[in-house]
């Protein structure tokens, strides 16, 4: 499996959310992404993505990481698999990541360095990459995330109509809006139907621990992060013993050491990496087998362009378990032009194409408008 990257480019693309994105730190007006394409000495590619969301030049700053720093230590090198790649770059930027602060950026751009690998190999080998990994079961279970509290009822009902049959409201919001919109979704909520909620770091633990008592009066299948990612593991357990609601959390781990407290201690039932933000696939892959085995829900975070959401699908379809792909509800046609296959009644199906299947989608895209940087 061993090759040489000759060439590495990276392409910042943005376009405006016609409504724009609320979380309980920030609102995102446009939709950036981080595209980046490797290509080994016989001629085979590979494609990547770099989270990129918050805040609005994170994009921008990504892809001068990636020239500057990165991609000089990745072209002209030899490696003998992504995960060997992986490996290397972790340790060689790690003082970087330090001296300069920038340890989540760095790891970000390691993880669509590793995504990009894995597209490139399992493309030269001829095989979809949830196969390549291990997979055999082409469909997953799916949801619709990111549904603003604005008009939440509605944009639930336009999500069924698409398919979906799994949904997640943002909160943290206000109180007693946040309680009024999980009141009339979930009245309406059909029999198998589930939906969960999303506070997005917004809570205190006491603040948190108030609420808590509310919310059991709803069938909701979790709460994310209802407190700040990085608050200490008594905290987390203390809301879980006094929740009857699964907790969620991970798409704000970046290290091996964070998942692995997080899999060992009983608060956070259900663990969701985000491979774009830290370990691509080669650190996320064993991650999501030992959540899985310790017994809990492995659903991969994902708030991005097309090419890190097909990545996303094919850990979870090579992995297994009963975890639900994340698909954002707002419009982005840096993810539907690449990677967006139908739900039907709340499953979607990979295709058989060699790697993350998005490579002809990609050409396309580039030549598009959007593709070639024009705002439309």
């Amino acid at each position: 499996m061993s090759f040489t990257i000759t060439s590495a480019v990276v392409f910042v693309m943005r376009v405006p959310c016609p409504v724009p994105v609320q979380t309980s730190f920030g609102t995102m007006f446009d939709r950036p992404a981080v595209f980046l394409e490797l290509t080994d000495d016989q001629g085979n590619k590979g494609l990547g993505e770099v989270w990129c969301n918050f805040p609005a030049c994170g994009a921008e700053h990504r892809a001068q990481l990636l020239e500057t720093a990165l991609f000089p230590a990745l072209v002209n090198a030899s490696f003998e698999s992504p995960q060997s790649c992986f490996a290397r770059l972790e340790n060689q930027f790690a003082r970087l990541a330090i001296q300069a602060g920038e340890a989540g950026p760095i790891a970000q751009c390691i993880a669509g360095i590793d995504v990009a690998l894995w597209d490139l190999v399992s493309r030269r080998a001829g095989m979809p990459l949830f196969r390549l990994l291990g997979g055999g079961n082409a469909t997953i279970p799916a949801y619709a995330s990111g549904v603003n509290p604005a008009n939440a009822p509605e944009t639930i009902e336009r999500c069924r109509a698409e398919g979906h049959r799994a949904f997640k409201l943002k909160i943290g919001f206000d109180r007693a809006g946040d309680l009024d919109n999980i009141s009339r979704i979930t009245a309406d909520l059909k029999p198998d139907e589930v939906f969960m909620v999303d506070a997005n770091q917004a809570w205190s633990v006491t603040e948190a621990l108030d609420i808590l008592p509310e919310l059991a009066g709803f069938s909701l299948g979790w709460l994310e992060e209802p407190i700040m990612a990085d608050r200490p593991a008594k905290e987390w357990l203390s809301l879980a013993i006094n929740s009857s609601v699964p907790l969620a959390a991970g798409e704000n781990m970046i290290s091996a050491q964070d998942f692995a407290q997080a899999i060992s201690k009983p608060a956070i039932d259900v663990i969701q990496p985000d491979l774009c933000k830290w370990g691509g696939i080669s650190g996320v892959l064993p991650i999501a087998k030992d959540i899985i085995a310790a017994g809990k829900r492995y659903c991969p975070h994902y708030l991005g362009g097309g090419i890190g959401l097909a990545a996303s699908a094919h850990v979870l379809a090579a992995v297994g378990g009963d975890g639900m792909l994340e698909i954002d509800s707002n419009d982005n046609p840096l993810r539907n032009r690449l990677f967006a296959p139908p739900v039907v009644q709340g499953q979607l199906t990979l295709s058989e194409a060699p790697g993350l299947g998005v490579a002809e989608e990609f050409a396309t895209f580039l030549a598009s408008d959007i593709g070639k940087g024009k705002t439309v």
